[in-house]
Formats: C-alpha cells, structure tokens, sequence
C-alpha cells in the first residue's frame, strides 16, 4: 500500500528524518555539504523580519538576506495580508486565457518606477527565466540576422542552459551546452568591448551582435562598473543598435541604495532590465524583463508574433503571484527601501572599515553599497600551511578551495558562537556576504558587526582548525 507524507506529517519530522529523506531522494551529497555548517543541523521553526526561530528555540539573527531574496524580510505582514486577501476572496489563480488586472497592474507600477521608456513588462518564474526572455527578446529584435551575444568574463545570469552559458563563474567543472555565438569581454574594462564588437562584422560591414548583458553592480563577486564604462556602453550599444541589457536580479528594489543600481546614473538607460528575488516579497517565485518600447513593439507586437512571448508559459495568467510583486514593489516605494539600505550602509561601511583596519592579517578589502558588501579574507602562506596540514589533499584540488575553506570557517563562527546566519559567495573570490535586509534595525546591524569583530579577533588560524576539525574531516 502506498504510503505518503501529508502536509501535518511534514511539521513533525525530525532533522535526521529530513536529512534520510533528502540523501534518499533529493541529493545525498547536498546533506554532506550543508551539514558542513551549524545551521544544516537544524530545522525552522518560525521567521519574522531578520530572525529565524528554530525548533529547538534559539533565535538567529539571519543576515543572507536569503540571497538577494528577502529585502522585506521573513513574512512581512502587508504581503502576508495581501496574500491572504487575495486566498479569502477565492480569485482565479491560474489560467493564461484570461486577462490578469494584477498583471496588467504590475506592468503599468514597474513603467511607472522605471527610467525613459522603460514600459513593456513579461513575467516569468525566475530570474534565469527572465534572463533568457530578455536574449530571446533581443534576438527576435534583429529578426535572426544577428548571431552575437556578448558577456563579462565574471558574469552570474542564471544555470539553466542558456543563461548558464552567459555566465562567466563556472561554478563546476562540467559543462554544458549553451547557445551559440557567446563572446566574452573584461568585465569595466570599455575598450575591450569596443574590440569585440569591431571584430564581431558580418561580410556586410555590419555588427553581428544582437545584445550585451552587463550586471552595473556583480553581487555573486561584489565588482562594480563605472559610470564612464556604463555610459560608454550604451553609447556604443545605441551606435550599433545593439540590445543592452542589464541584469539587476539581485540588486534592485533598494539593496544598493538607489532603486535599481544603474538609477543612480541620471540619464542613463539600458534596452532591456531583468528583476527577481525581492521582486516576489520572499513568497513568490516571480521575475521581470522590462523591455523599452520601441525594442519590445518592433519584436513582439503584431499578430503573427504577440503569442511567442504573451502566453507562452503556462503560468502566465498567475494571480497570487503578481498580487505579492504588486504588494511587494508599493512597500519597497512607500517604505523607501532605497533610503533604508543607505541608512544600514552610513553604519555597515565604516564598521566594516573599521574592523578590516583592526585586522590587517585577517581582512584583506571591505567592497560594497548600502546593504550589499562583501569581506574578503586573506588565504597567506601560513594558512595554506595549516590547511595543507589539516585538509585531506584530494579536497585542496578545488583552486578555490582555500579561500572557500577559511570564509567557512568564519561562517561556521558567526552562527555557532552568536546565532548570526550568514553566506559566502560560491564566486570570483569567495567573499563573506554581508548583505541584511532593508527591514534591519540599527541595533542589528551593530549587533552583527561587534559579533564579527569578535570572530574575527580570534584569529584566522584558530577558526580554521576548529572548523576542519568539527567539521571537513567527517565528510571524509
């Protein structure tokens, strides 16, 4: 007879039934992973604004921001209402026929928050999605005549297969096909762009790029462009009439302190914006392309064409959904996240210069705007030397492995000694994120930057040795 979990069942499983669960039929080497750290030990019990409560009681301060994910925190209470309205009314959740009034209303409040003529909106599930609608968009704009897509060399747009092969942080060391016609660039580095696409000529004469794609701020390695190398860019996009497209999945809706990132650059306007994470509130898996007018029409806006994109997802007519967005971006405005994340980043940004000048040998540079920074630590010859000693060598393969080890290390600190929850970035340098959300209070954000200032006080050697010993040496 089969037996089945019911949704109660789930409330009652124990961490070890989870984790047999998951090595069963999820992915036993994730379990390996992430038990690594404190946290993978552990189940939720409840959360609300920046703390977690775990089922055994402790309160953790979570500081991830889940990821670019959690801008309005754990379970804001104005989405949860908005949700629970639109659940007590018994609305049509789904059904892509119909006209949707919270679709058309989020498209008419993103046109309204949005730059130039940044007007026409599609609403996909994830941020991947959106990604790859924006290329597709792109390349439907130049009616297939075009075959280049360019990208930065350290560029995160998603792992689906084609947004995995736009991103330049290959994050395994196996690979999958992708589109055609991909050329890379230096990410900042305008020249270097400018030569690419002097190459990239059809026998015409003509340019052979149909889109670039550029993050004004890369969250998964906390680089920034310039404003001269975004205004180049555009430049010469508008030049050659190529797509711009930019990707601020992670950095819209106030993280930086300004709506978008590239907002803080009057005038300045891409083609094509990508959105995600915050977008959905923290309870919605909903994502954005916003295209301009002119780019979007001339691709999509006639009879032939109006189906390959209006309803070509199944889930396009979601109600739920589109209602959390719509609740979601009024609380960003009417709360000014923007002004949110500039008040934590005027207590953020000289606390952490503060500690990196305190701990020399321990931070190597502090980067970051409002609620976005990263803390990169130092991987010397004498950490090498005592990872070499401590570490298994066949896990020393992984190039990063060191700097990923000693962020862990760090982490693992944060979360075991002060209930702090934490992330390193799976790119470019292995930053420690610090990255809250814009709900945060002032008092949190002192709260985590004295439990950091005694971590790392510590030292690097010690929290290195404690975390190898607990923890690296049991996958083995």
């Amino acid at each position: 007879m089969t037996s089945l979990y019911s949704v109660d069942d789930c409330e009652s499983l124990t961490a070890k039934q989870v984790h047999g669960l998951y090595k069963d039929h999820v992915n036993k080497s994730q379990v390996s992973l992430m038990t690594s750290f404190g946290f993978g030990q552990e189940l939720v019990e409840s959360a609300e604004g920046v703390w977690i409560t775990q089922r055994d009681g402790r309160r953790v301060l979570d500081f991830t921001g889940g990821v670019g994910v959690l801008n309005h925190g754990h379970n804001h209470p104005r989405i949860l209402a908005a949700r629970q309205r639109f659940q007590e009314r018994k609305s049509m959740e789904v059904h892509k026929t119909y006209f949707s009034p919270y679709v058309a209303a989020l498209g008419h409040n993103l046109a309204e928050l949005l730059p130039g003529d940044l007007n026409m909106s599609f609403f996909p599930n994830s941020g991947a999605e959106a990604v790859e609608g924006a290329v597709k968009l792109a390349y439907k704009y130049h009616g297939g005549r075009r075959s280049r897509v360019l990208r930065a060399d350290i560029s995160f747009h998603g792992k689906l297969l084609g947004s995995g092969s736009l991103t330049g942080q290959n994050q395994s060391t196996f690979q999958f096909p992708g589109i055609p016609g991909v050329g890379i660039f230096r990410y900042g580095d305008l020249e270097s762009v400018r030569r690419l696409v002097a190459e990239l000529r059809t026998e015409k004469g003509e340019s052979d790029v149909y889109a670039i794609l550029i993050e004004p701020l890369s969250a998964s390695t906390m680089n920034e462009c310039s404003e001269e190398f975004l205004r180049g860019l555009r430049e010469l996009c508008t030049a050659e009439n190529i797509v711009l497209l930019f990707d601020e999945i992670y950095t819209g809706w106030g993280k930086t302190g300004t709506l978008f990132h590239f907002m803080r650059y009057e005038g300045l306007v891409p083609d094509i914006l990508t959105t995600s994470k915050s977008f959905g509130g923290g309870k919605s898996s909903i994502s954005a392309f916003v295209a301009r007018e002119p780019v979007f029409r001339k691709a999509y806006d006639n009879l032939t064409d109006a189906l390959l994109q209006s309803t070509s997802t199944t889930y396009y007519g979601f109600g739920e959904e589109a209602v959390t967005a719509i609740e979601a971006v009024n609380v960003a405005v009417e709360d000014d996240y923007p002004a949110r994340a500039r008040d934590i980043g005027r207590i953020l940004t000289p606390g952490l210069e503060r500690i990196a000048k305190e701990y020399p040998d321990v931070v190597a540079e502090v980067r970051g705007h409002g609620a976005l920074h990263g803390v990169f630590l130092h991987k010397g010859p004498k950490i090498l030397e005592l990872v070499t000693k401590l570490v298994p060598g066949a896990m020393t393969k992984d190039p990063r492995f060191r700097t990923k080890l000693i962020t862990s290390s760090v982490v693992n600190a944060l979360y075991r000694d002060h209930g702090i929850y934490t992330y390193y970035t799976l790119n470019g340098e292995n930053p420690l994120m610090v990255a809250p959300s814009l709900v945060a209070e002032p008092h949190e954000v002192e709260f985590f930057l004295d439990c950091l200032d005694k971590t790392l006080a510590q030292g690097l050697p010690r929290l290195l040795t404690r975390f190898v010993k607990e923890k690296v040496s049991s996958l083995w």
